[in-house]
């Protein structure tokens, strides 16, 4: 209570001179958290809006990505609450299997211990620890960005819940025969020492060669040449392969060759596999490390012969190349081949190379006993969930990603060789060796009654448990009363690079165990890139630290900067200059509402408007009221950064520029007049604040203790909606013809620079007397009018013109300038402009300054030539106006 004291004292009705959020952002979040407003509960009288959140690894630290992902979620989460639906933003952390194990094997190497020291319970104890030292430092972190979450329901992937419903799911595949074990072609990563699914193995372009090489039949009668990129490999070729349906080599099947360097006889086989048109249409085939000639093995029944270790090395019964590295042994293999007359030619090559999508280190194919899950029979359903519309991908074209991943599906090698993650439920009877798949040991063995067991030593592949997020978050297995309100959620907010390796997952992984898609909407967005363009990265140096972007500038600032940037699926780039924008925004509407606040009486201490209302008044209402119509229907198909840009364009141009300005003299006059606009200030601020609390939290929540407002908090209070009776349509149309006059006689004296403090008299020629009569006071206030004289038609000679489509205004020259000095001052700034611009021309006349300068510089050049030359024409129009 003491605490809750000081927080509301805090939140006093004075706003301080200067925003500074780092006064009050901890502490309101702390109010959030304490009043419990992002705690969701099932209720019959509500309708359930659910997200989960996309759990990040519990090795992380907030990252600019997290930064868009969480901003956009808790956007939709803010509003939808606001709008009445029970709101549930699931938050968790991922186990993160491979990348976390890596990070504690790295520290206990700075010990001197490997994992081997410790044994697997050991190492397991040491992870443990390890979770609970590092693991929530994200969770903190994604609060000081605002994130409303429900941490009351905070998962993990290892948690009880979630290991249950793993289980859960792996024995029911086992059990349709959707699960198998077996030995296979599998993506092994040398580094992290475990295999990784094609999903995790990212392709980049790598200089290499082919290496051209002469096989010799075993009878002496010649040779074949064929070629590789992996000369290494060769040590465990047993077969070479040729089209069947190649002439030349028709009468050669069947035969022997001798395998250079190693001795071994191998047969030459005919397979459809190999492409006649390439290379000379000869293949060697190595099954233990190559996927396609791993099929080619099993088709001819040829031997497997793994030559690698599991680092990579190669392994004994080699010779010298016995213990060295891979790229040691191929310059070794490719000198002795050289050597020994059997290598023809290097050919330089370019090629795709797979890396493991954690460490980079480039994998190996490698045949190995794994656990698969068949993916035909989960795909099929799942591709029709999306085709039927039961999910939607926003923007649509990401569903041809999905598709074609889906329809192109290999078998999931679901084992990793690793300690920390979920160990697979399958043990082996010790006495009969019969496999037995259960979530714990037999006591008897159903095969031969032996009472011994050893569990299987892998562990799943990260993805297994969280393709399980959207429902094991909710309590599946089991019908829990959240999993029966909340599921299938809403909306899953995802960036466009995970598609494959989690959303495509979550779907069919969904529709398998719980017979519905897992969300209703999969809101895509791009990567933040440097101002560059650039994707962020250790490498380049060039990540930008959320967290010190929010102690300099706010959480508000930096959540506006990425909301307004980022287009459904599209990268945006992180500017530091944008952020500076967010916060000048956040300043503006922060003097703004100290501005109302100095002139605020006690009379006005609720949020409703007066029975009078004056055209201002109803232009200022039409506006927001068609905002709040727009605003609602641009978040309801996600277009976020649109509907960033429209609160914006009305809190600064609407709002602050004109609105505010109009109430002043209303303000000053006293009375009711002055108490009338007193009441409509405080609606639009209040409905304004509201359509902006999704996106800048902290400053709205702030604002809102100091003003008059119609709930606790504006995290509880109702989202705007369209009102008929404020839809004053006429009285705008009319109004916005003063304001288009005022805006035209300002853009006038501008380009003319006259000062605001030089007034004149204005003559308006109009068909619509009446409205610019009424609001003569705003031509006054706003436009420098001495006086104002409305009438059907006017001639004077001399005079600046202002043309808008309700009016002609005429501003009698002398009154503005003093015309003789003003030609003298445009002429001079007509000649140093010309001498700018002749300067830059003939440095991009200069053929050796365009070749030989770099790209930006050249560019910049032009940048500048072309604003040199607006600027002159500028000059031009101002001068003729003269004359």
């Amino acid at each position: 209570m003491i605490l809750q004291r000081k927080l509301e004292e805090a939140m006093r009705k004075e706003l301080d001179k200067v925003y500074s959020p780092k006064q009050f952002e901890d502490k309101i979040y702390q109010f959030w958290q304490e009043k419990e407003y992002f705690r969701a509960k099932p209720d019959p009288e509500k309708k359930p809006y659910t997200i989960v959140i996309p759990p990040p690894n519990i090795t992380g630290q907030l990252h600019m990505g997290h930064a868009l992902d969480e901003t956009l979620q808790d956007i939709l989460i803010r509003w939808r609450r606001m709008q009445g639906y029970a709101a549930l933003w699931v938050p968790g952390t991922d186990h993160a299997s491979i990348a976390t194990e890596a990070k504690i094997v790295e520290a206990m190497k700075q010990e001197g211990l490997t994992k081997e020291d410790l044994g697997r319970d050991g190492f397991l104890k040491r992870a443990w620890e390890w979770k609970e030292k590092y693991g929530g430092r994200i969770v903190e972190q994604l609060k000081k960005l605002g994130s409303s979450c429900d941490w009351s329901r905070e998962r993990f992937t290892l948690d009880e819940g979630c290991s249950e419903a793993v289980q859960e799911v792996f024995i029911n595949l086992y059990n349709k025969g959707l699960i198998y074990r077996g030995e296979r072609i599998i993506n092994w990563c040398p580094h992290c020492c475990t295999s990784i699914s094609d999903a995790e193995v990212e392709y980049a372009e790598q200089q290499g060669h082919f290496w051209h090489l002469r096989y010799p039949f075993a009878d002496g009668s010649g040779y074949l040449e064929l070629a590789t990129t992996r000369p290494e490999t060769m040590l465990g070729d047993t077969a070479v392969a040729v089209n069947p349906e190649d002439d030349r080599y028709k009468d050669l099947v069947g035969k022997t060759l001798i395998l250079p360097l190693v001795g071994r006889e191998i047969p030459v086989v005919a397979d459809s596999y190999v492409d006649m048109e390439f290379g000379t249409g000869v293949v060697k085939i190595t099954p233990a490390h190559d996927p396609n000639d791993f099929e080619v093995g099993l088709r001819h029944d040829l031997p497997i012969i793994n030559i690698l270790t599991e680092d990579a090395h190669i392994v004994e019964g080699y010779g010298s190349y016995s213990g060295m590295d891979r790229y040691e042994a191929r310059k070794a293999i490719v000198a002795d081949l050289e050597a020994g007359g059997f290598l023809v030619e290097t050919e330089d090559h370019a090629h795709n190379v797979g890396q493991c999508y954690r460490c980079g280190t480039t994998v190996e194919p490698r045949v190995s006993k794994q656990w698969f899950v068949k993916m035909e029979p989960l795909a099929k359903p799942s591709i029709e969930a999306v085709r039927s519309g039961e999910t939607k991908f926003v923007p649509e074209r990401f569903d041809k990603i999905f598709y074609h991943w889906m329809e192109n599906i290999k078998d999931w090698c679901i084992s990793r060789q690793l300690w920390w993650g979920h160990r697979i439920p399958a043990y082996y009877c010790d006495d009969c060796g019969e496999l037995i798949v259960s979530k714990t040991a037999p006591e008897t063995c159903p095969h031969c009654g032996g009472h011994s067991f050893k569990q299987d030593e892998d562990t799943l592949d990260t993805w297994f448990s969280s393709a399980l997020w959207p429902f094991s978050t909710l309590g599946w297995p089991n019908q829990t009363e959240d999993l029966k309100y909340f599921y299938p959620t809403s909306t899953l907010v995802t960036g466009y690079d995970i598609i494959f390796f989690w959303v495509c997952r979550m779907i069919f992984s969904a529709v398998e165990h719980t017979g519905q898609a897992p969300f209703e909407h999969v809101f895509i967005h791009g990567l933040v890139r440097d101002s560059e363009g650039r994707k962020m990265s250790k490498s380049l140096g060039n990540g930008i630290d959320p967290l010190e972007v929010i102690g300099e500038y706010g959480a508000d600032a930096l959540r506006f900067m990425l909301a307004n940037g980022t287009n459904a699926g599209n990268d945006m780039r992180y500017s530091d200059e944008k952020v500076k924008a967010a916060r000048n925004f956040a300043n503006k509407l922060w003097n703004a509402t100290r501005f109302i606040m100095m002139n605020i009486s006690d009379e006005v201490d609720t949020v409703e408007l007066p029975s009078t209302l004056t055209i201002e008044d109803k232009w200022v209402l039409t506006q927001l009221n068609d905002l709040v119509k727009e605003m609602t229907d641009n978040l309801e198909k996600f277009e976020l950064s649109v509907t960033s840009q429209k609160i914006y364009d009305f809190i600064w141009n609407i709002l602050c520029d004109w609105y505010i300005e109009l109430t002043k003299t209303r303000l000053q006059a006293g009375g009711e007049t002055s108490l009338n606009a007193q009441k409509v200030l405080v609606y639009v601020m209040a409905n304004t604040l509201k359509l902006l609390h999704p996106f800048m939290p902290f400053i709205t929540e702030e604002i809102w203790q100091a003003i008059p407002h119609d709930a606790e908090s504006i995290m509880v209070s109702r989202w705007p909606e369209y009102k008929e009776e404020l839809n004053f349509a006429t009285e705008s149309v009319e109004f916005q013809k003063v304001m288009d006059a005022i805006k035209g006689i300002r853009n006038v004296r501008s380009e003319m620079n006259v000062p605001p403090s030089k007034r004149a008299n204005l003559y308006i020629e109009t068909s619509s007397a009446d409205i610019f009569k009424e609001c003569t006071a705003f031509f006054e206030r706003l436009a420098s009018a001495q006086a104002v004289e409305v009438g059907d038609h006017f001639a004077i000679e001399g005079a600046v013109q202002v043309a808008t489509d309700a009016a002609r205004i005429f501003i009698p020259m002398e009154e503005l300038i003093d015309r003789e000095k003003e030609l003298e001052r445009l002429g001079k700034e007509r000649a140093a402009c010309q001498k700018e611009i002749d300067f830059i021309s003939g440095k991009l006349a200069n053929e050796k300054f365009v070749s030989k300068a770099p790209q930006k510089v050249v560019d910049a050049e032009r940048a500048k030539l072309d604003k040199a030359t607006q600027r002159m024409e500028k000059i031009l129009e101002s001068i003729a106006a003269f004359n």
